[in-house]
């Protein structure tokens, strides 16, 4: 799964003009991750020319517009929700943005100023809570959080079902999906349908 989950975040990066990079095609097992190994994703936005991170926390394709790089982590998790008890819980999660793999990523980045971006699939939804994970992810020094939800809207809603996309399977997939009424433009669903009272 997480092979997919990387899928997704590279395709919503490079959709956006952003150069990517994996560093580790591997799985380490049995040994604890080297600095290097702990990064998911490197991007380089070549049409960036002065770099600046958003204020804000929750990220979309336009905070991402004066990012010229940036270091990922990926979680897809697609089963719950990231509070700050899983974040405290599960301290491999933020290894990404910690200052080895980040030295690590200098040599392949330049040695300028990298935002540091948390891939995940949702954020809780009260306003407490929330606060409280945005809280410790600033604490921990993240940059900006993007959802999969955000991601995955963005690229479907970037898909035509009139062209082919044969060089990317899941832009490829997305299209064909649109092409059978199977996914809809989020457009479409402007007004919801209400279901019709019985008499």
């Amino acid at each position: 799964m997480s092979a997919v989950n990387e899928w997704v975040v590279r395709e919503y990066f490079e959709t956006l003009g952003f150069l990517v990079s994996q560093p580790r095609k591997y799985i380490a097992s049995g040994r604890q991750r080297r600095a290097e190994e702990e990064i998911d994703l490197l991007v380089h936005n070549p049409s960036v020319t002065e770099h600046r991170v958003p204020s804000d926390m929750i990220w979309d394709s336009s905070s991402l517009k004066d990012v010229e790089r940036a270091v990922i982590g990926v979680r897809g998790w697609h089963t719950e929700r990231f509070y700050s008890t899983t974040l405290e819980n599960n301290p491999e999660i933020l290894r990404f943005a910690e200052s080895a793999p980040l030295r690590a990523a200098e040599k392949r980045l330049g040695s300028a100023k990298i935002a540091k971006i948390l891939c995940l699939p949702r954020l809780p939804a009260s306003g407490a809570l929330k606060d409280k994970t945005i809280l410790l992810l600033r604490s921990k020094e993240i940059d900006g959080v993007i959802s999969f939800q955000t991601m995955l809207t963005e690229i479907v809603d970037g898909v035509s079902s009139n062209l082919n996309y044969e060089k990317s399977d899941l832009l490829q997939i997305i299209r064909l999906l649109k092409s059978y009424d199977l996914l809809k433009d989020g457009q479409l669903e402007l007004f919801e349908r209400r279901p019709r009272r019985r008499k």
